[in-house]
């Protein structure tokens, strides 16, 4: 029987020639990963109540990026505990403080298409950016995978999104999924893999599918994924994955999806999501002028080396007005050094971007990028709920990194195609 390719991955996993949208079928886990704030704390200390170990401790990454980079005591005690675990439990892959878990994995050579992976985070779907079926799971659900190594899942159906056409100039893999919140809304895709697809998909980066898997959490999706090919398996490489095959995971000649929904890649402009929901999106130009106390570049959705370089390319040579707010914070320690290496942090610092330290901080209301009471900003993050990014008071605007690269310079909402 003809299987897509989420499909085919569920099925090894389980190890069967096929499964089918609806069964339930147990699956052995290829990769777990937990950060500081889901991991020791939770899912470790309900192992430890078991009583038992860790199944593979190779097959577990335990990250460092939600309470880092301040001297909040209970952040540095979590920190402490979060080491001291880990090395208790004889894990061998730590990643301390070295940027977003859902950048950092892949960067460090663990995402590989064909992997059946589970992540305690919402937005560890991003692997799916690189052909791996990943998702993201609760503390309860961890603990489980931690003593066994497997976990159960109802196989869900496959809708495919294809991305017709060639963006324009200023146009980014955050306007393709903020339409597609805002035309079909933060459940639109209730328990579907969400499969990119199409022309616009396949001219993409690494990078930019990545965001576009990421934000699969937005649309209700159970995860969301792209076909590998070649960009894949040359990124992976560069980033020290061994053992990729791209030929291997594909789509069936004959695969059935659910639905297929069509965009018009060549028609489609700058998105803007108004607060407090991802699905509250509109062409850039509803939005034109709204005043803005800050700009924010970053996140795993907004802070990525190609994410950087859009920025720079609407700032380069122009100023950030006196006294507004616009922080970049790199997704990764590696992107810092990359993007300062090939002179993009010096083009983001010379308009008057101020370079915050790697880590999830603002997108989770935390450090100086954290909104004030009744500030409205704009920010490359994923989502723009009622207090995510600070107060309640606050107000959180959604857009790309050229779009928010264009308000920082204004101060207020603009169009990015007007500066390239």
């Amino acid at each position: 029987m003809p299987q897509t390719l989420s499909e085919k991955i569920i099925a090894k996993a389980a190890g069967r020639p096929s499964v089918e949208p609806g069964e339930i079928v147990t699956c052995a886990v290829d990769l777990a990963m937990m950060h500081d704030s889901s991991g020791p704390r939770l899912a470790g200390r309900k192992l430890d109540e078991l009583g038992v170990p860790v199944w593979d401790t190779s097959k577990l990454v335990v990250i460092t990026d939600h309470y880092i980079n301040d001297d909040v005591p209970d952040h540095q005690r979590i920190q402490k505990d979060a080491a001291a675990w880990v090395a208790s439990h004889g894990v061998k892959h730590f990643i301390k403080a070295q940027g977003i878990c859902h950048v950092v994995l892949p960067e460090a050579g663990h995402v590989k298409p064909g992997l059946f992976c589970v992540g305690a985070d919402s937005h560890s779907v991003t692997a799916g950016g690189l052909g791996a079926f990943m998702v993201g799971i609760g503390g309860t659900e961890m603990t489980g995978v931690l003593a066994t190594g497997e976990i159960w899942i109802r196989v869900p159906e496959t809708a495919r999104i294809k991305v017709t056409g060639k963006l324009q100039a200023g146009v980014a893999a955050k306007d393709v999924i903020l339409k597609l919140c805002g035309d079909f809304g933060v459940m639109g895709f209730n328990y579907q893999v969400i499969e990119y697809a199409g022309s616009a998909i396949r001219a993409m980066s690494v990078d930019e599918r990545m965001t576009l898997a990421n934000m699969a959490a937005e649309l209700g999706g159970k995860t969301g994924i792209v076909e590998p090919d070649e960009k894949t398996e040359a990124q992976l490489s560069a980033w020290g994955a061994v053992g990729i095959d791209i030929a291997a995971w594909k789509n069936d000649p004959g695969a059935t999806f659910a639905r297929t929904v069509v965009l018009d890649g060549d028609a489609l402009v700058p998105q803007v999501a108004a607060p407090s929901s991802p699905e509250n999106a509109a062409p850039v130009t509803d939005h034109l002028g709204t005043k803005l106390d800050q700009a924010y570049l970053g996140a795993c959705t907004g802070a990525k080396l190609d994410d950087l370089r859009m920025a720079a390319a609407v700032l380069k040579g122009r100023q950030i007005p006196k006294g507004f707010k616009f922080m970049v914070a790199p997704s990764s320690v590696k992107i810092r050094e990359q993007a300062a290496k090939e002179g993009t942090l010096g083009i983001i610092e010379a308009a008057g971007g101020v370079v915050l330290a790697t880590g999830c901080g603002g997108c989770i209301g935390q450090g100086a990028a954290r909104l004030e009471e009744n500030a409205v900003g704009i920010s490359s993050t994923n989502r723009n709920f009622v207090g995510r990014a600070g107060p309640r008071s606050s107000k959180l605007y959604l857009a790309s990194p050229f779009t928010v690269a264009a308000s920082a310079i204004n101060g207020a909402i603009a169009d990015p195609r007007e500066f390239l």
